[in-house]
């Protein structure tokens, strides 16, 4: 279907007086609102914000599961992901549609994929089930085809979806496939053209794939490589950004990857039910001289663990559940983590009393001795009072160092 051709032909698509501003390509202009009837329209499934979903259906359906041969059924699949990804949100927007009707524009493709609006095109899809004054959707209606423009389509659709100043809610863990799969999988955009197209900076950017990066060798790791529904499953958002800074504070390789393997397979038993926390402990043992230690007491554990799992792509949500309920691994991962973070712990303390000292000299070492002949007699009298004090403090430290 051509919908400025065949569409206005039969008149399944009409068009408004409404015009809106769009910038495509870098331009700005203004372009026509249409109202397009939902059955010439179909979801986008290159849409970042259900990358998870469509590789969860895949996984269990076959990579030729998802096709457009049958339309109906392609947009009942896809639009299950999107109300499951936030129902709160579809309800709210389905009663403001029945209200008041459709109020925001989308953007749609000649063939009729959509690049923006798939929240409120599920929402008509379902209304217009009871009545058909919902049966048509408001878009903008561009003269491109994916295939040819796939690099301007994706950096208008994150420029909407992302870059925009009311930025759509965004599941972290989507965030971190589209960026992924944009950059290095596709290789459709580098990070200049990403962090230009979402208004970020293109260091947080950076930061943001390379936490993709791990997240995917995660994933390889348990052998279930671009399973990216499992990220979403295990919440993996909160515990692989810690992992990422914990392993930015060694700088030997190889003590890197073992912990990094390590973390992988308390990631995958999940010894603590709060895994953000508990990776977070991580960041404080790996610049710790307690390192060694806690690599040499779990690296057989994570080694064995990661070795057992069932060939590449077997491993799914029952096998995860089922290595999750060896509680006597558990416990020896939580013990571990308990015992080594516990010394680091116990260390910091007992370095805290020589670590204020020293800050206190740094502090002191800082005063400009003319400053002070500058000062006039109350500021002079002050700064009396607060030396007392601090050989009256530094008298107390001395005793005690003394009577050890």
């Amino acid at each position: 279907m051509n919908l400025l051709g065949d569409g206005i032909a039969n008149e399944s698509v009409q068009q408004t007086k409404q015009v809106v501003k769009l910038t495509v390509d870098g331009e700005t202009s203004n372009y026509p609102v249409y109202r397009v009837r939902l059955n010439n329209l179909f979801f986008n499934d290159q849409n970042d914000r259900i990358a998870t979903w469509i590789s969860q259906y895949k996984a269990e359906n076959g990579e030729d599961s998802l096709s457009r041969e049958d339309l109906e059924h392609y947009n009942d699949v896809i639009q299950s992901f999107i109300e499951k990804s936030n129902p709160e949100k579809i309800k709210q927007t389905q009663e403001n549609i029945k209200l008041v009707n459709q109020q925001k524009y989308g953007v749609v493709l000649n063939d009729g994929r959509i690049i923006d609006g798939n929240r409120r095109f599920t929402c008509l899809r379902n209304l217009s089930k009871d009545s058909d004054n919902f049966s048509y959707f408001e878009t903008v209606i561009l003269e491109k085809d994916y295939e040819h423009s796939a690099k301007q389509i994706k950096m208008l659709e994150l420029q909407i979806q992302i870059g925009s100043e009311e930025r759509v809610d965004y599941d972290p863990i989507d965030r971190l496939v589209g960026i992924y799969r944009d950059i290095v999988d596709s290789k459709l955009l580098t990070i200049k053209e990403y962090a230009r197209s979402t208004n970020q900076k293109e260091k947080d950017v950076k930061k943001d794939l390379e936490i993709a990066k791990l997240m995917v060798e995660y994933l390889e790791a348990i052998k279930a490589p671009k399973q990216y529904y499992l990220a979403r499953e295990l919440q993996l958002d909160g515990p692989i950004r810690e992992l990422y800074s914990a392993l930015k504070n060694i700088d030997d390789e190889d003590k890197k990857q073992e912990l990094k393997y390590i973390a992988f397979a308390n990631l995958l038993i999940k010894p603590n039910e709060d895994m953000t926390r508990f990776v977070r402990k991580l960041k404080d043992i790996s610049k710790s001289t307690y390192l060694d230690e806690f690599i040499e007491k779990e690296e057989d554990i994570a080694e064995t663990t990661l070795d057992d799992l069932p060939e590449d792509r077997k491993v799914n949500s029952e096998v995860i559940a089922k290595v999750r309920a060896d509680v006597e691994t558990k416990d020896k991962l939580q013990s571990t983590m308990d015992i080594v973070s516990n010394k680091v712990k116990a260390k910091e303390t007992r370095d805290k009393p020589n670590k204020l000292l020293k800050q206190a000299i740094n502090s002191l070492s800082s005063i400009d001795a003319q400053i002070i002949k500058r000062l006039n007699d109350e500021q002079i009298e002050d700064i009396k009072v607060d030396i007392e004090r601090l050989e009256e403090v530094l008298r107390g430290v001395k005793d005690a160092v003394q009577n050890v």
